[in-house]
């Protein structure tokens, strides 16, 4: 019993002190890429590790100009990110581009995109870290 109340213990709380520890990355580091645009009213990070990927699905308002941050612990290397239309059509990858962080674009119509992201695997590594990566976006008024 007591074996079972750790576990339930670990399951509730590990995931929001893992979601804490990215609050001050976020506060620091990445709202000030936003520079000139209006944060919107929630963000979303997670720490994740080497060889992970995340998905996560965001409505857009027809009519505004974003700027959306994906922004990754550097400890993690150079994490790609895709944005595509929910029938799955990529409109922008992070691969190759000058700006690995940031996706300015203007939306003509209110939509929802899947935001996929990878973490890259570090193979010669002798310890796997873990780092936060927090998803950011915010619009010109």
């Amino acid at each position: 019993m007591k074996a079972y109340k750790i576990l339930l213990f670990l399951l509730v709380f590990i995931p929001s002190f893992a979601s804490a520890q990215c609050k001050p990355f976020t506060k620091n580091k990445v709202l000030p890429k936003l520079n000139g645009y209006v944060q919107n009213d929630s963000y979303n990070s997670a720490q994740m590790a080497p060889g992970e990927d995340a998905e996560l699905m965001v409505t857009f308002f027809g009519g505004r100009d974003y700027r959306l941050l994906v922004v990754a612990h550097p400890i993690l290397g150079d994490v790609e990110f895709t944005v595509s239309d929910i029938n799955g059509k990529q409109i922008y990858t992070n691969k190759g581009a000058q700006d690995k962080e940031a996706f300015e674009f203007k939306m003509k119509n209110t939509q929802q995109l899947v935001i996929k992201i990878k973490v890259p695997e570090q193979k010669d590594a002798v310890v796997q870290h873990i780092g936060c990566i927090s998803i950011v976006s915010g619009f010109k008024q």
